[in-house]
């Protein structure tokens, strides 16, 4: 349960102090630094579960604790999406080929605060269509960042970032969302990657939540597979997806899930 005593507003989305602002630095500077770290192990031959064994080992290693493991009877450190996997991809044996493009999202909690944050990683050589794929995806979630302004509504995110991946003739899933974190993982508001302009709850300080949209090469319809939890494009194209968290100050928001090593985006080292 939530136990700060902090303000609420009419839409029950929780607003917090100044002071708060450093522990979600701390929760999402470790979660970012984890992916920086992962990066060099994503390399064809690498199965997905000895990621997921590095994650966990380095979130014990920090001190802090997975916010998924246990999270409804999932059993993992990190979410890895391979290809048209579109979201909570479950780690497990499949071998890693040669321009397969992951998500890797991951979860911690450090002194009572949630860190949350997801990238895109590429195997081997990255192709052509998936690079495209990831750039959009990777400038609308900065384009939504963006509109992430005191005064705006959660409507001008979801147009900025919309509006964005449909003029580069590729689609925003519909079936997930961002949502509302700090001393509790998920909470309102829900954050739509889609949507008009001044519509949804005007942003105020204080307001801490992600913005992850998946974009999706093909349409934007998903299905959830019988283990509960892997969610893919129905049409099998290939999907990406990045992720932030922030909080929102009197001007631009405060990124709290900013790579320390400049790794956030796949061709960091080119």
């Amino acid at each position: 349960m939530d136990d700060y005593r902090g303000r609420l507003t009419k839409d029950g989305i929780r607003i917090y102090e100044e002071a708060d602002f450093a522990g979600m630095h701390g929760a999402g500077r470790l979660a970012a630094e984890i992916l920086d770290r992962i990066a060099d192990e994503v390399v064809p031959g690498a199965t997905t579960a000895h990621l997921d064994d590095l994650i966990t080992k380095w979130v014990d290693e920090a001190g802090a604790t997975s916010a998924t493991v246990g999270y409804k009877g999932y059993q993992h450190a990190s979410c890895i999406s391979v290809n048209h996997v579109v979201c909570h991809g479950i780690p497990g044996d499949k071998v890693l080929k040669d321009g397969d493009i992951l998500n890797i999202d991951v979860t911690v909690i450090v002194d009572g605060w949630y860190g949350d944050t997801s990238r895109m990683f590429v195997a081997g050589k990255l192709q052509r269509k998936a690079e495209r794929l990831i750039q959009v995806t990777h400038d609308a979630l900065m384009k939504g960042i963006e509109a992430a302004r005191p005064g705006n509504t959660f409507g001008d995110i979801g147009y900025a970032i919309q509006s964005y991946v449909e003029a580069n003739r590729m689609s925003v899933v519909r079936d997930f969302c961002g949502h509302g974190l700090g001393r509790v993982f998920h909470a309102p508001p829900n954050v739509l990657h889609y949507g008009r302009p001044d519509t949804g709850p005007v942003l105020e300080p204080g307001m801490f939540f992600t913005i992850e949209p998946m974009v999706n090469l093909g349409r934007p319809e998903t299905k959830v597979l019988a283990d509960d939890w892997t969610a893919v494009t129905r049409d099998k194209s290939l999907s990406a997806q990045f992720e932030h968290s922030l909080g929102i100050t009197e001007g631009a928001p405060e990124i709290f899930t900013t790579s320390p090593a400049g790794r956030f985006h796949p061709t960091y080292s080119a």
